[in-house]
């Protein structure tokens, strides 16, 4: 199995858990956040929402210099909204890796903020660090919503919330 195929396998599998945990982001709370420092809810679920056509990004860029703006989402304002735009960028990072090779995942890639470099990776491991991000902020969305008393789903198995725990 390929590098590619197996990173296929990992976003079809955390997309699932993404879909279930987004599909409960209620509409009408997008402005609330749980401290001054923290997302707002739109802007944190967006932030879910966008990462998986970041794979795009990763494969068909150099770098990015994240003082451009270049991977602004859409203003969320509804949870089909939400729905809506993840799906758009799953099918753009999905669509991305079928159709690269594991010779494609060698270059390097760069991110900066203006002047100043953060960091420079080999693409694989920019792609293996936006589906940790997926997770990494799904499970910060998880938090924001148990505040809300929302029902968590369980992204591999049951949570909580959900019947048999």
């Amino acid at each position: 199995m390929t590098m590619t195929q197996k990173f296929l396998e990992q976003l079809e599998e955390e997309s699932t858990a993404t879909r279930k945990m987004l599909s409960v982001v209620p509409d009408g709370k997008f402005d609330w956040k749980p401290h001054p420092k923290s997302m707002t809810i739109r802007e944190l679920s967006s932030h879910v929402a966008e990462i998986p056509g970041w794979i795009t990004t990763a494969l068909t860029t150099d770098g990015l210099d994240v003082t451009q703006k270049q991977l602004d989402p859409p203003v969320i304002n509804t949870r089909a909204e939400l729905l809506d735009f993840f799906e758009r960028s799953l099918v753009k990072g999905r669509t991305s890796l079928q159709h690269a090779t594991d010779q494609d995942l060698v270059p390097t890639w760069t991110m900066r903020y203006g002047d100043k470099v953060i960091s420079v990776r080999a693409k694989e491991d920019v792609i293996r660090m936006c589906i940790s991000q997926i997770i990494h902020h799904r499970a910060q969305l998880g938090v924001f919503l148990r505040l809300l008393d929302v029902r968590i789903p369980g992204p591999y198995g049951p949570s909580a919330d959900e019947k048999g725990m």
